[in-house]
């Protein structure tokens, strides 16, 4: 046997294993674990093992870039291949063309996987989730004109909320433009002013509604700077739509009563409010008027001619009683002194001094004070404090 090198012998084996069509076009069922995904080159490695065995498993970017998700360790998969040599290292692998996520197909693992990225970047958060608009003066409508959807939404519009008008854009709601379509009619009703925007159709297949499960569209609602009603005509399934919108609806129809309900329930309390205080205001103003009536009625009262004599009168009553008053108040004090005088000149009186033991003694009508006007023999009269008498002189000194 003739001696050969290792290069010699792994290139024999890889043209052996290309030979064989066992080999060619296989399909492998296994478990993913060691995935890495070369990003710069697109290339992926991993490996597809059993509980017994593991196989080495290379897919290369050409391929790799059809696949709708991205493989993750742990994740079952029927892959298929062909089986070659890998000369530089000696070892055989499988040359992975396509994957097949084992028990459910390609799209339902990337949809699971496009709704995990989106949860963990917060697309789907309650707290960015804003509340409808109390009174809607546009509402945009993003949906094929050409359907029964749009027709649904207008006349449940019009009938319940016909004060608000609907800005309809048509959009491609299914096919591989839908995605790009329905973005496009988001943003226009944005800038057109819309108050909310409802995105939808009606119901159809999971390929018919698949435009909705689009990253792009996703995206797309959550940056709307309007709130956003999902309205994608199915029940059963939750769209992607659905869990970025503000407000999911089950048909077209719904989401124009979700847009008009609380508008009309809004507008029906706002008018038993105004109602009320419009019943308040006029209640109050008639209560005000009828207080300045009255008080001009008294006024007016207050200054009629009967009033103002009853006035008159009673000031002058009041008048003659306090200069009555003042009146005998001074007759009294007149009347004080003048006995005070009376008692101060009774006081001083000749009588008075007479009736302490003093007496005047007259010789005819004068008045004698000194005993040099007298001579012996003069006849005088004495006038004591109670009569008097006649005397003759007969000694002084």
């Amino acid at each position: 046997m003739p001696v050969v090198t290792v290069t010699q012998l792994n290139k024999y084996l890889g043209s052996v294993f290309r030979g064989d069509r066992n080999l060619q076009g296989i399909m492998i069922k296994g478990e993913i674990s060691n995935f890495i995904c070369h990003y710069k080159s697109g290339h992926m490695y991993f490996t597809i093992k059993d509980s017994e065995s593991a196989l080495k498993a290379v897919m290369f970017a050409q391929a790799a870039s059809r696949l709708k998700f991205v493989p993750e360790d742990g994740m079952s998969i029927v892959a298929a291949g062909n089986i070659v040599v890998y000369e530089r290292d000696g070892v055989y692998q499988i040359n992975v063309t396509d994957i097949i996520p084992e028990g459910k197909g390609k799209e339902t693992a990337a949809l699971e996987q496009l709704k995990r990225k989106l949860a963990k970047e917060g697309i789907f958060d309650t707290a960015h989730k804003r509340p409808l608009p109390d009174m809607p003066k546009k509402i945009g409508v993003v949906t094929s004109l050409s359907g029964a959807a749009v027709r649904d939404i207008i006349n449940v519009l019009s009938r319940r909320w016909p004060l608000g008008e609907v800005y309809a854009v048509n959009a491609v709601v299914q096919g591989q433009s839908a995605p790009d379509s329905i973005c496009a009619g988001i943003l226009s009703a944005e800038s057109a002013g819309c108050d909310v925007v409802i995105v939808g159709r009606g119901g159809g297949s999971s390929e018919d509604l698949s435009a909705f499960n689009s990253e792009k569209v996703a995206y797309a609602v959550y940056n709307c700077k309007v709130p956003v009603i999902s309205a994608v005509g199915h029940e059963t399934d939750v769209s992607i739509t659905d869990l970025a919108a503000d407000m999911r609806a089950p048909t077209p129809s719904a989401a124009a009563e979700l847009a008009a309900s609380v508008s009309v329930d809004i507008l029906s309390d706002r008018i038993r409010i105004a109602e009320k205080r419009l019943k308040s205001a006029v209640s109050s103003v008639v209560s005000e008027k009828e207080e300045k009536t009255a008080l001009a009625g008294s006024r007016l009262s207050a200054r009629s001619p009967e009033n103002l004599l009853r006035l008159t009168e009673e000031r002058l009553e009041n008048l003659r009683k306090r200069y009555g008053f003042a009146f005998a108040s001074y007759l009294g004090r007149m009347e004080s002194k003048v006995n005070e005088k009376i008692r101060s000149l009774d006081n001083l009186s000749p009588l008075k001094v007479l009736s302490r033991g003093y007496s005047l003694v007259y010789k005819g009508e004068e008045l004698i004070s000194d005993s040099d006007k007298l001579e012996n023999g003069d006849i005088v009269s004495i006038r004591l404090g109670e009569g008097g008498v006649t005397a003759k002189i007969k000694d002084k000194w």
